[in-house]
Formats: C-alpha cells, sequence, structure tokens
C-alpha cells in the first residue's frame, strides 16, 4: 500500500492552519495528491423561526460562507505553492461528518483536527467528526492536535499493540509511514489482559521487519483504561514520538462513552498527531 491520495478538512478554527501545513508536508513527502474539503455548513435554525427572518439574512450567510471558503483556499494555494504542490479544493455546503465521510472514501488517509475550543465552531459536530470518521470511513484516520505544529510527522511512531482485530488494522495502514520511520517502537501494554502472545509485541514485530519495518517490542502494566491511556502519551513523549498509531475503540463506543476508555481519553488528551483505525 502506499498513499496517494489525502484528504485534508479545512476549517475556519484557529487550529487549521497547523493541519494544512501538515497535509501540504505528509502529499509531499509521499507524493500524493491531496484535496482539502471546505464543508459549510448553515446555522440549525427552527423553521418557524426561518420564516420569520427576510431573505437578505440567508442572503448574507451565504456570502459570508462563500467568502470564507475563498479565502481559507486562497492561503491554502499559497502554502501548497510554496512547496510546489497541486491541489484540489472542494467547497461543499452541507452536514460536515455525512459529507467529510463520503469524501474519505475515496481517498487513503484523511487528516482531521482535533475537537476545538473554539465557541466560534458547532461544538457538538466538530467533536465527534474524527471519531465518526474512524468508525464510519473504512480508511484509516490521522487526527492532529489543536495545540503545536508539527516540523515532522511520522520519523518516530509510536504503535499501541493490543492483538485485536483494530491494532492489526490500524498497523496495516501506516505501514506507509512505518517503512519510513527512523524509530518505532511497539508497546504493549496489560497484554495477557486481551491476548495470548508467546511474547507480547514480537509477533507483530516479525511480520513488520518482514516489510522493512525496524522496530523494538516492550511491555508494560496499567489498572485502568484511562492509565493506559496516560501511559501511551507518556511514552509517546518519552520517545519523543511524532506519531501514534493506534486501533480505536476495542470496546463498544456505547461503553467508551458511558465509562470512558483508552481511544476517547487518546482523542481527548493526545500530544501528537495520532493515525487511527477501526
Amino acid at each position: 500500500m502506499a498513499i496517494k491520495d489525502i484528504l485534508v478538512s479545512v476549517d475556519d478554527d484557529a487550529t487549521s492552519p497547523a493541519r494544512t501545513a501538515l497535509a501540504v508536508r505528509l502529499a509531499k513527502d509521499h507524493q500524493a495528491r491531496l484535496t482539502a474539503l471546505y464543508v459549510s455548513m448553515a446555522p440549525r435554525i427552527p423553521e418557524y423561526v426561518r420564516a420569520q427572518l427576510p431573505p437578505t439574512v440567508a442572503e448574507v450567510q451565504a456570502s459570508r460562507m462563500r467568502e470564507t471558503s475563498e479565502r481559507l483556499e486562497a492561503e491554502l494555494r499559497k502554502a501548497a505553492l510554496a512547496e510546489n504542490l497541486d491541489i484540489e479544493w472542494r467547497a461543499v455546503e452541507g452536514d460536515i461528518v455525512a459529507t467529510a465521510m463520503l469524501h474519505a472514501r475515496y481517498c487513503d488517509l484523511t487528516i482531521v483536527g482535533q475537537a476545538s475550543d473554539d465557541a466560534n465552531l458547532n461544538r457538538d459536530v466538530y467533536a465527534r467528526l474524527g471519531e465518526d470518521l474512524v468508525m464510519g470511513s473504512g480508511r484509516p484516520v490521522l487526527i492532529a492536535p489543536r495545540y503545536g505544529s508539527f516540523a515532522s510527522c511520522g520519523e518516530r511512531i509510536l504503535i499501541a499493540w493490543n492483538g485485536t482485530r483494530e491494532a492489526a488494522r490500524a498497523v496495516h495502514d501506516s505501514l506507509p509511514f512505518l517503512r519510513r520511520a527512523k524509530q518505532t517502537m511497539v508497546l504493549s501494554i496489560n497484554p495477557g489482559a486481551a491476548v495470548n502472545h508467546r511474547i507480547p509485541g514480537a509477533d507483530i514485530a516479525r511480520h513488520l521487519a518482514r516489510h522493512g519495518v525496524r522496530c523494538e517490542a516492550t511491555t508494560t502494566q496499567a489498572d485502568s483504561d484511562i492509565e493506559v491511556g496516560d501511559v501511551l502519551l507518556s511514552r509517546a513523549a518519552d520517545l519523543g514520538a511524532d506519531m501514534i498509531v493506534m486501533g480505536a475503540y476495542g470496546h463498544s463506543r456505547l461503553r467508551e462513552l458511558a465509562l470512558g476508555g483508552v481511544t476517547r481519553h487518546l482523542i481527548k488528551h493526545m500530544t501528537a498527531p495520532t493515525l487511527m483505525a477501526h
């Protein structure tokens, strides 16, 4: 597998420039086609209120969304031109999740941002975008943290390995990055709790070696799902990881919504771009 089509979700959030810069850099590194998707969402106004509004209100809203799209497109094209990279710009009006889901299915990788605290955005919609794409698009999703810039991504990779279907999918989807990485660590936390390994992490490390990936495997213990997430982030910091690879929602999503879990903990507290697959 090679990464030939990358989709990046673009919005008017203050974190968007760092995310699009990351997408431009990855598209250049992998010689991939970059498509930028901007979805404008009309404000959710009850019908009985909408009926009382003059037509000029809708016209002003449409004009503002058009101006925002044109500004964001110009900014991204300028950044891409500096890297001698051509992009495709797609401006669509509709539901952000359903629209992004559709476009993601035609790409090798989708890049979105971590949920923003910006009160100007529809928090409920944007907060679940990354999760919904992971669960429903059938494609790997790279979630960029809301803070910081990303001078590198994929040079030092931490793989969260627990032997599940979701973890295997994430590792397979990340192979284009793993083959290029300078350092890769396979981390198994509480390995006996899920799947019995002869040597925890060793089997996947040998499999990766056959794909030309040099990595080391290590194990550790944690008492709860939240501690598992904290251990992952701590090891990522120790490694200086600029990418985390993990399977998403090994437990049911409903369970994690109610009780918390590793996936939700990482989505909320991530410190490095995190590639997730389900």
